[in-house]
Parts: structure tokens; C-alpha cells; sequence
């Protein structure tokens, strides 16, 4: 049968595509919306022969632009700050163009023309000129600034043995699962979305721009997937959101910068310890593996940054599936600074409101209610990481309690990394140990992890390609050795190597399969993805994984016959404009 082999056809595909000599075309587009920023070039196309106004026009579009090393990346935060820079300076045009850096993060390059004196300020776009070439901006006059998004995603994915060949025992109860979800043997499906979206921003003030977003999100599915093989399509909106953003510089060049907004829209902290998935896909929804969804149904966000300090105050309304809506909602304070050119630091606090998700204990605490409201997190966190090669050093730790009942969770994390630029292929290599606390079954206080909104990537908190849908970040000590490799600047491979075990045997809330472990080794897995960066709007990934189940998986009580190894495969092409 043909899905029978589909596979062997996307392996093959994959090793086709990554193929470092089938690279072509030049990179400069990564959108990689949430990646650290490593450092921001600017750079003039036809510098001015006065070195003080090439200096001026430098620091005014690094003020604009608002994007500093250690920030997060935002496509659409940096073409307001663009749209700004040309409003006020003798520019004529300004183009973003992104670029992979050291350990995952971007590199930013803004090309400046500067603009003929006797010439007023440019017009662009094309409702403006008419013209198709000037997409995505719609409009650019005096300050306003009007741009379309569109991003097209396919994708193929394949299992072969997936749940361990056993999804009878391990999706036993799920309420995501329909039909004849994937198992033993090879399966395979195709899915993918079309995201459209409007973005703009209009001066209020001088120093204040009004700005918001609107866009949906089209997505699909056929095929046998994890959890079900109906075909499935679906429409939401996804981004609808409004802010006003302001700031100044001092002639000493000290730089204030506050944004609020609210509405459906991304948020993370940090690399995604505590929050990175602020919506749900899969089920009704479809593109369960290509993850189109980001958005908050409700954030109320708060920034004021002074130079390289920042302090946020977060309202999240997760966007969940309707089938396990919980109801969860979160707010808090993150505050993130940059003491050392080198160093960034940051620290969080959150409170659950309100939520309707459960705990469970073997020693339920008497007379109170397990459930996530009520819960509070604190959370650490630092890292340095010099801009070229040596060593990396990073951690994170965080304490939950609940204001319900007795309960002190934790979870920490720490990471040794080492980078040879000079090298060929540019190699980097780290060592991540992470542990997410279990539940000590013989004491009356509560300690599983709530992972809450965690995720991101799989070189952030996916950790494991298959094992993170067996056993996600509760109960889990993860040991990962990870590579960056660059046969190319536009190719990119990260091969990663996993040892998972329990921090406890008893696993209740996880996996109901596994709620008495038989033993705490829970398997090891082997994966590699590689990355290419066709052009400015094209780019292709692709991962190959073998995942092995432990004695803790193959013994547990809830697990009966043979396990076998997970294998899967997966190649992606994403078109953005």
C-alpha cells in the first residue's frame, strides 16, 4: 500500500533534501517568531561621506527598531520599528533580513538607503504605487504602516510503531482519540495551513504609535495520525490584538521603550521553561505536528524596557482545545536584564487564578480540592553565552506551591555548551540534564511538576521527538546531548541524543498506562533535524527519530505484551511572505 510506504519515502526525502550538496539560493529569511536575538547589523547601502550623519542614521534605527541582543524575535515589532526609522531619519528604504546564529539564535542585518536631501520622505506599497513587487507592504505614508502576511506550511509525517506499537494501552481513555489512531507498523499523513493576516501601525503622537494585527488560520489533515485517522479541516482566527508603543532617548543615549496591548496573540517567557504553547492544535483542529497555533484567546500584556532591562506584567487566557479546555488563566511578572554584555538574567513570578485541571495523589491531602488554581511559581533563571566560540553556560530553577493545599514541586535545569567557530561546519556541542519533580507517594505533601504552558521546539522543552508524547515534562529527569553542525550558512543539522528517567515511581496524573512505573529508566532516543534555508521565503525542515522504551515503561503494571522501538519521519516546507 502506498501509506505503507510512506515512511521509507519520507526518510528518503529528508536525506535527499539535507543533503548539504543540494543546497541552493542564498538565506536571508528566518522568522523564527520567540528565538534570542545573538546581534543586530546595520548596515548602509550608500553610506553618507559625513561619518557623524552614518552614525545618527545607525543609532536611529537601532533605537526604532527596539530589538536588542537576548530579546525575542518579532517580525512584526521590528517592521513597525523600521516603519518608525524611515518616518523621522533620511532614509529612503530599510530591509530586514534574518539570519541563524550561535546555539539556535538569529542574527539581524538591516540594509539602510539613505535618502537624497532634496527628496521627500518615500512612498511604498502597493496600494499605494500599484505595484505587486512592493508585497507584503500594502502601505507605507508618513509613518503608517500597512503589510500583509501570508505563510503556507505542507507538511508529510510518518510513524512506524508508534505508542511502542501498543496506542490500545497508551491512548486508553484519551479524549483526543477518534477512529483508528496510529500503532503498529507504518502509518502516515499529510497535513499542513494557510495563515493570512493584516499588520499595521499609525503614529499617535511624535514618540507613540497605535498598532495591531488580524489575521486566521486555515489548517488540515488526512491520514492515519497519533490520534485518530479522520480527515479533519478547520478555521480560527488567530492573531487580533491592538497596542500602543512609545518610548525615548536621552541625548546621553539612555533608551525607555513601554508597550501594552491586548487581544489573541503570542507570548513566552524565556526559552519556554514555564510558558511557550499559549494555544492548542490537533483534534477538531487538525495539524496536530505542524503546530500552526500560538495565540492566547486573551492577552493583557504590559512592557516597559530601560536600556537592557525589562519588566513585563502578563494576563494569558490560553486558547486550549474545547474537548480538554481547562480554563486555565495566568497572570504575573517577568523581569529580564543583561548586567554583562555577555550575561542575561531574568526572573518570574505567576499566579493560576482560576482552573478547572486536576491533581492526583496516592495521599490525597484531607479535605482539600487537588487542582491547579491556586497555584504559584517562582522561577530563576541565567545564561552566558559569548557571541563567538568558547563555552556556554546556562540554568534555570523554579518552586511551585499552592495556596489549597501542601505542595512544593520543582523544577531545574542546567546546560554546559562549547562552540568552535573557527572549526569546519562551525560545530557546537552541550550537555542539558533537566529534572521536573514526582510525586513522593509516602508523604501527605504534593510534589509533581505542573509543567503549565511549557513547550516550544525540540531544542527548547519538547524534549524527545517521540518520548515527549509518551512522557512530558512532569516526573522526568532528561539527560540530552545535543550538536549544532553548519556544513553550509544555510544549512543547518542538530542531532540529539536522549536518556530519560523518572524522578518517581509513581506517575499518577501522566499517562494513565503509566501511573506505576516498573522502574525509573524510561528509555533513551536518537534524532537528528536538519534545517535549510532555501531563500528569503523559503525554508525546509525535516527530522529522523528512534525512540527505545525503557524497563520503567516495558514493567509498568498499566503495560502488557511487546513494546518496540518508535521510529518516525517528518519533512516540512514553509513559504512565507
Amino acid at each position: 500500500m502506498v501509506i505503507s510506504r510512506l515512511f521509507a519515502l519520507v526518510a528518503g526525502l529528508f536525506l535527499f533534501l539535507f543533503s548539504p550538496s543540494s543546497v541552493l539560493g542564498q538565506i536571508s529569511l528566518m522568522d523564527e517568531v520567540g528565538a534570542p536575538i545573538e546581534r543586530v547589523d546595520v548596515v548602509l547601502v550608500n553610506p553618507s561621506p559625513d561619518p557623524a550623519v552614518n552614525a545618527r542614521v545607525t543609532d536611529l534605527v537601532r533605537r526604532n527598531l527596539r530589538l536588542f541582543p537576548s530579546d525575542r524575535f518579532s517580525r512584526n515589532t521590528a517592521e513597525i520599528g523600521l516603519a518608525q526609522a524611515r518616518r523621522v531619519g533620511p532614509i529612503d528604504q530599510a530591509t530586514l533580513s534574518v539570519a541563524p546564529g550561535g546555539g539556535g539564535a538569529l542574527v539581524l542585518t538591516v540594509e539602510v538607503q539613505l535618502r537624497a536631501a532634496s527628496t521627500d520622505a518615500s512612498e511604498r506599497g502597493a496600494l499605494i504605487t500599484g505595484n505587486a513587487t512592493d508585497l507584503p507592504v500594502l502601505f507605507d505614508r508618513e509613518g503608517t504602516l500597512l503589510t500583509a502576511k501570508l505563510e503556507a506550511l505542507p507538511m508529510v509525517y510518518s510513524n512506524a510503531n508508534a505508542w511502542y506499537g501498543r496506542p490500545e494501552e497508551f491512548l486508553a481513555g484519551n479524549p483526543l482519540v477518534a477512529g483508528k489512531p496510529a500503532g503498529r507498523n507504518t502509518t502516515g499523513w499529510a497535513e499542513g495551513f494557510l495563515h493570512l493576516g493584516v499588520y499595521g501601525m499609525a503614529p499617535v503622537s511624535g514618540t507613540t504609535f497605535a498598532y495591531g494585527g488580524l489575521s486566521g488560520i486555515l489548517s488540515a489533515s488526512s491520514g492515519r495520525e497519533l490520534f485518530t485517522d479522520d480527515a479533519r479541516k478547520h478555521f480560527g482566527t488567530e492573531d487580533a490584538y491592538v497596542g500602543l508603543v512609545g518610548g525615548q532617548t536621552t541625548e546621553q543615549g539612555e533608551r525607555l521603550v513601554w508597550n501594552v496591548s491586548m487581544g489573541r496573540k503570542r507570548f513566552a517567557i524565556g526559552d519556554g521553561f514555564l510558558i511557550a504553547n499559549t494555544a492548542s492544535n490537533g483534534s477538531t483542529r487538525g495539524a496536530l505536528q505542524s503546530n500552526p497555533r500560538w495565540a492566547a484567546d486573551m492577552l493583557v500584556l504590559g512592557q516597559m524596557r530601560y536600556n537592557k532591562s525589562l519588566l513585563e506584567a502578563f494576563y494569558i487566557d490560553p486558547d486550549e482545545l474545547p474537548v480538554v479546555d481547562s480554563k486555565t488563566k495566568i497572570a504575573g511578572l517577568n523581569f529580564e536584564t543583561s548586567p554583562l554584555p555577555e550575561l542575561d538574567v531574568g526572573a518570574t513570578y505567576l499566579k493560576v487564578l482560576d482552573s478547572t485541571f486536576g491533581y492526583f495523589a496516592t495521599k490525597p491531602p484531607p479535605g482539600a480540592s487537588m487542582g491547579r488554581d491556586g497555584l504559584s511559581v517562582f522561577d530563576a533563571r541565567a545564561r552566558w553565552q559569548p557571541g563567538h566560540s568558547g563555552v556556554h553556560v546556562a540554568a534555570e530553577a523554579a518552586l511551585q506551591r499552592n495556596d489549597r493545599f501542601a505542595m512544593r514541586a520543582t523544577g531545574v535545569s542546567a546546560e554546559l555548551g562549547y562552540k568552535f567557530s573557527e572549526a569546519t561546519w562551525r560545530p557546537e556541542v552541550s550537555y542539558r540534564i533537566a529534572k521536573f519533580s514526582g510525586d513522593d507517594g509516602s508523604t501527605e505533601r504534593f510534589e509533581r511538576w505542573d509543567p503549565l504552558l511549557s513547550g516550544g521546539n525540540g531544542e527548547q522543552w519538547v524534549q524527545g521527538i517521540n518520548h515527549f508524547k509518551i512522557f512530558q515534562n512532569s516526573n522526568l529527569v532528561a539527560h540530552r546531548l545535543q550538536f549544532r553542525l553548519r556544513p553550509s550558512p544555510r544549512f543547518e543539522l542538530v542531532p540529539q541524543i536522549w536518556v530519560f528517567q523518572a524522578d518517581s515511581m509513581t506517575n499518577l496524573g501522566g499517562n494513565p498506562a503509566l501511573s506505576f512505573l516498573g522502574g525509573k529508566r524510561l528509555g533513551h532516543e536518537a534524532n537528528i533535524t536538519g534545517k535549510w534555508f532555501i531563500s528569503k521565503s523559503v525554508f525546509v525542515q525535516g527530522h529522523l527519530a528512534a525512540t527505545f522504551p525503557g524497563s520503567g515503561v516495558r514493567n509498568a503494571p498499566g503495560v502488557s505484551g511487546n513494546l518496540h522501538p518508535w521510529l518516525s519521519a517528518m519533512v516540512f516546507v514553509r513559504v512565507a511572505f
